[in-house]
């Protein structure tokens, strides 16, 4: 087994080269954890803009897979949950595969099916980031395979560190986790374009409102960061009798907590569903 330290930089590949792909390998190249020329990504063949982009940075794009493992000692697996098998199957009996930590980003794809797919002697870890990884803001999930180390998941976390924040969690979770992070973001934005619709509502200019709809958005987050609780905190806001109160009673009067609880457990469930389907 090739020891992996996180004191220097990595040899760093992606089977698959989207815009996940990219954001990741910038995030390590800003982080010092790997160096642009030491990067090597699979793109698809009509894929001409991802490689161009691989390429620009720095790093080495190729239209197949096998020279990414051979050219790397983390290989991360970021193409689309249906194509992960027959992409791994490519480079299954590749020398260059045994031994070697594979790190799948793909959701909904287990463990598992990631290790039948690969050689025995191979490491695996899954996690689920989210697409603010794409402005460093990410926030992912990691899950040890059978054979993992705890020097694995101790760099995998460092890695997507370099994007945003990643927390270890049993596997069994991740369901939840691609509803709650995963997921997430689309009902912010729904949330920020309400809040903007709100205020256009009441007279405010479009641009206005969404500017302000998002940064306050993004200064309540920042906020919770300091370790505050949200109540605590949305009770600092509330003065008796004033106009949050008034919201805030419009709010749960429609409902707006079990709809945001009802929204991940929906999403959890509908996870659970598709895992079945791809790992069957």
């Amino acid at each position: 087994m090739i020891k992996l330290t996180l004191s220097e930089a990595m040899k760093i590949g992606f089977i698959g080269g989207g815009r996940l792909a990219f954001a990741l390998a910038n995030g390590f190249i800003t982080a010092g954890l790997a160096k642009a020329d030491e990067i090597t990504a699979s793109c698809h063949p009509s894929d001409v803009a991802s490689a161009k982009a691989f390429k620009d940075l720095g790093a080495t794009a190729v239209f197949e897979n096998k020279p990414v493992v051979e050219r790397s000692e983390v290989v991360i697996v970021s193409v689309k949950p249906d194509v992960v098998v027959p992409a791994l199957r490519e480079v299954k009996d590749l020398p260059a595969s045994k031994n070697k930590l594979f790190i799948s980003v793909a959701m909904g794809i287990t463990t598992a099916t990631v290790e039948k797919s690969l050689p025995l002697e191979a490491r695996v870890i899954r996690v689920m980031p989210n697409t603010p990884a794409l402005v460093k803001e990410g926030a992912a999930a990691l899950s040890r395979g059978s054979r993992a180390t705890d020097e694995d998941a101790k760099l995998t976390a460092q890695l997507f560190r370099a994007v945003g924040t990643c927390d270890e969690v049993p596997e069994y979770q991740m369901d939840a986790i691609t509803a709650l992070s995963g997921s997430g973001p689309a009902y912010v934005y729904m949330l920020i374009e309400s809040l903007a619709d709100g205020g256009v509502r009441c007279g405010l200019p479009r641009d206005l409102a969404l500017r302000l709809a998002a940064q306050t958005t993004l200064g309540a987050a920042a906020m919770l960061r300091t370790g505050g609780h949200p109540a605590a905190l949305k009770d600092n806001v509330t003065s008796p009798g004033g106009s949050t109160a008034e919201g805030t009673y419009h709010l749960e009067q429609n409902g707006f907590r079990s709809a945001i609880i009802g929204a991940v457990t929906a999403a959890t469930e509908r996870c659970k569903v598709v895992n079945q389907q791809l790992n069957n």
